[in-house]
């Protein structure tokens, strides 16, 4: 089903419910208004909502597709507003799109591929008249606020993770598969952020422009809403610079072990080298040669090459290559 909720609100209160397809309810007054919500709805049924309630063509070609960036545009004396939700699957970030039609005494909402509803929100603000008797813009914010609320457990998820990864990375050296996924959270992180600047470029505009069916008493509550994407959006700038250092400080580690390793090599080759000089010295078939004749001259050499390959051991295991 297509039509989640439609009910008609006179002073923050619910009336009763409205088919999409009945002339609009409302007497025209202030305190009035419609809220539809839809998910995914089909043509025929935004074209039914365009004749009822005077929609833009063009705002209507755009809910139908789904594929645009955050943006508001004005249409007349009405609005069109575009967000982009996102939530996890997995081990990726999914997005959805929801657009919203505002006009002095409809507010109607168009979702796809959210898995958020907007069920639990009506609730809230059904649950306080008070705020919702402040009519369409009141719920236009709320709306944003939901969906960009929906952006924290987000950033947290991946906090974690990478927090977890950078443990790792102090502890041992990162794996293939930690590597792999640093850069996939890495690519996360970027295409989450391009959704945040049309996002924060939208509620902007909100806050700063003249709008209609937008009252001046309501900007701070977008404002408020402006913060929350500014939050976020610093959160994952900074988890998307922690995910570079977290690699850089890998390389490093590594290129540190292999440097340790490669001084052990020549240390060990440093000692190596001296019998292998003296045994190829006297490796050479020559009938004249020093000491050759001498009773002890075969113990005195493998002293000399044993103090010498322990004197450099001993120095080597100073200077730490050892």
């Amino acid at each position: 089903m297509t039509v989640v909720a439609a009910y008609l609100y006179r002073d923050g209160s619910r009336i009763r419910p409205v088919a999409i397809d009945e002339i609009s309810p409302c007497s025209g007054g202030s305190s009035e208004f419609v809220w539809i919500g839809l998910y995914e709805p089909s043509e025929t049924e935004l074209r039914t909502l365009q004749t009822q309630f005077g929609l833009h063509p063009l705002a209507v070609e755009d809910a139908l597709k789904a594929h645009q960036l955050p943006k508001v545009d004005v249409y007349g004396d009405q609005l069109f507003v575009v967000a982009r939700t996102a939530h996890l699957e997995g081990d990726k970030i999914a997005y959805g799109e929801t657009s919203v039609f505002v006009g002095r005494n409809h507010i109607i909402s168009v979702r796809h591929g959210s898995a958020r509803a907007h069920t639990e929100l009506r609730s809230h603000l059904e649950a306080a008249p008070t705020l919702l008797a402040n009519g369409v813009d009141y719920v236009l914010h709320a709306i944003l606020d939901f969906i960009v609320d929906g952006y924290l457990p987000i950033v947290e998820a991946i906090e974690e993770e990478v927090l977890n990864i950078e443990q790792r990375a102090m502890d041992a050296f990162l794996s293939r598969e930690d590597v792999t996924r640093i850069f996939s959270l890495r690519r996360e992180i970027i295409r989450f952020q391009r959704t945040l600047g049309p996002m924060g470029e939208l509620c902007s505009r909100l806050v700063n422009l003249d709008m209609p069916c937008i009252d001046t008493d309501v900007r701070p509550y977008f404002q408020d809403v402006l913060d929350h994407v500014r939050r976020v959006e610093s959160m994952t700038g900074g988890l998307r610079d922690v995910l570079t250092s977290v690699f850089e400080v890998s390389s490093l580690l590594e290129q540190q072990r292999q440097g340790g390793i490669t001084r052990q090599l020549a240390a060990w080759a440093a000692i190596l080298a001296v019998p292998t000089a003296v045994a190829g010295i006297y490796g050479m078939n020559f009938e004249h040669m020093p000491e050759l004749k001498t009773e002890y001259g075969y113990y005195v050499v493998l002293a000399v090459i044993t103090l010498i390959c322990a004197a450099l051991y001993v120095r080597f295991k100073r200077v730490g290559w050892l």
